[in-house]
């Protein structure tokens, strides 16, 4: 199911969608709001220009917010519901939530935005 050729693999391993071989991001995850979203140029391994066109990222924002809606409604669920908070704890528990998994969710919407568009060329 994850295995090389599927959009999954890239995703789930921040390789290059086109050969699935390079790495995406230039570092590996870190808290570092500099390091977090630092994207190679072009693909490290077969030379694929990730920036296909200027402000090619801008399109990820949506991703990133139906990403950043899905947590929303999930921690607000299981505050409510296994935790027994009242509202304001809910919120508070969406709004640690959010912050923390707020580098995890800008690397995801990036990579889930390029698989969009580029598909596995095998080699």
């Amino acid at each position: 199911m994850f295995k090389k050729g599927t959009k999954a693999y890239s995703v789930l391993n921040n390789k290059c969608p086109s050969c699935h071989e390079g790495d995406f991001f230039k570092n590996k995850f870190s808290f570092s709001p500099k390091k977090v979203i630092q994207i190679h140029e072009n693909c490290p391994k077969c030379g694929f220009k990730y920036m296909m066109e200027p402000s090619f990222f801008y399109g990820a924002m949506y991703v990133s917010y139906g990403i950043t809606v899905a947590i929303f409604v999930s921690v607000f669920i299981i505050a409510k519901l296994l935790f027994g908070l009242d509202i304001l704890s809910s919120f508070a528990a969406i709004i640690i939530v959010s912050i923390i998994l707020m580098p995890l969710n800008m690397r995801l919407s990036r990579i889930l935005w390029i698989n969009m568009f580029v598909n596995y060329k095998k080699r």
